[in-house]
């Protein structure tokens, strides 16, 4: 009889509970990980709500943290009992789109075409981190050692929400002295607002209504929070930048609403960094699109993986320059995984994000 594990299983829109599995056999390239912590992300309840579409009876999550269980045959520079992450992006680092530089697309072709969302392949091809156990593909392109005198919460975000929130950052290419607006303070757009602080930008606005997060928003490197239940986000950031305009948007909602609010806010030669997961078509409004005249610049950005882009986020955090465990505002153990979705799918009781512990 093969060993079972618990795991929260997607079984159809509207229900992930909590079923058993058996514990995954591990090929040559791959490694088995006990995971200790893990969390749930906003993809995660769009998979939940059936916006995002994955197979039924896979297990969801794809932000481990854990131990090494077993390594494949063909598995070097590693131990077993080693604490890791490994990041929701799993590329191969042999791949076409590895070896041009786009390694959170690698996975993502399929034939003579591509299939969303690249090489996210935990919780959306493969079974993800949501388990007591988690196998791990191309362990040594993945695997990365857990710093000394780090906890699991102060790396939890680093296999995505961080990575994610960084990146719209360092793809709106933010220089020292730049002006950021960011739409909405949720855990991706947080770790934005603390990407752009970090890489020199002097003036970042925030834009959110929840006191909870706009009060998180300062404390990540925000200059300003807009209220956007009370006034005009588009006006309020004008005037604030005296009608010039942001060098970067950063868009980390998915919704037109904030998409089309963070074009409108560009100054002429701006870049809009989208981060958003969008759930139905966009439109661009012509006026804020300046006619195709405004030499803008819209970049998307798939959440950066592997082992490397790891090790620099824990070194981040190691340093003291990012605190990302206060965002974890709730604690579950696996067994109630089941009321932690329900818990972060209605945003209630102010959660940010939620440890869950098998």
């Amino acid at each position: 009889m093969p060993q079972l594990m618990k795991a929260a299983i997607f079984i159809e829109p509207g229900r992930i509970v909590l079923g058993e599995k058996p514990v995954p056999d591990v090929g040559p390239l791959d490694a088995l990980i006990r995971v200790t912590t893990t969390t749930i992300c906003g993809t995660d309840v769009h998979i939940l709500k059936g916006e995002y579409p994955v197979e039924k009876g896979l297990t969801v999550g794809h932000e481990p943290v854990g131990v090494i269980e077993k390594l494949g045959s063909a598995v070097s520079g590693y131990k077993e009992g080693q604490r890791v992450i490994a990041g929701a992006i799993t590329p191969s680092g042999t791949s076409y789109a590895s070896l041009c530089g786009f390694h959170a697309q690698c996975g993502g072709q399929v034939g003579h075409g591509f299939k969303p969302m690249g090489g996210w392949r935990f919780g959306n091809t493969i079974d993800g981190a949501q388990a007591e156990y988690l196998l791990v593909p191309d362990a040594m392109a993945n695997l990365a050692p857990v710093p000394d005198g780090l906890s699991d919460e102060q790396v939890l975000m680093c296999p995505d929400i961080m990575s994610t929130g960084f990146s719209g950052a360092e793809s709106g290419k933010v220089r020292i002295g730049d002006t950021v607006a960011v739409f909405a303070q949720g855990p991706i757009g947080l770790c934005a607002t603390a990407g752009a602080f970090m890489m020199g930008a002097t003036t970042i606005i925030a834009v959110e209504s929840v006191p909870a997060r706009m009060a998180m928003a300062r404390k990540m490197g925000a200059t300003h929070v807009v209220d956007f239940s009370k006034v005009d986000p588009v006006d309020e950031i004008r005037r604030i930048t005296d009608g010039r305009g942001v060098d970067v948007s950063i868009e980390a909602l998915g919704l037109q609403q904030t998409f089309e609010g963070a074009l409108r806010v560009l100054r002429p030669g701006g870049t809009l960094s989208s981060l958003g997961v969008y759930s139905s078509d966009l439109s661009i409004p012509l006026d804020a699109f300046s006619a195709g005249l405004g030499d803008n610049r819209i970049v998307t950005t798939l959440c950066p993986g592997g082992k490397e882009r790891m090790r620099r986020l824990m070194e981040s955090v190691a340093s003291g320059r990012v605190d990302t465990a206060q965002l974890v505002t709730h604690h579950y153990p696996l067994d109630s995984i089941e009321d932690a979705y329900e818990l972060f799918a209605h945003q209630r009781d102010g959660v940010l994000k939620v440890a869950i512990r098998p």
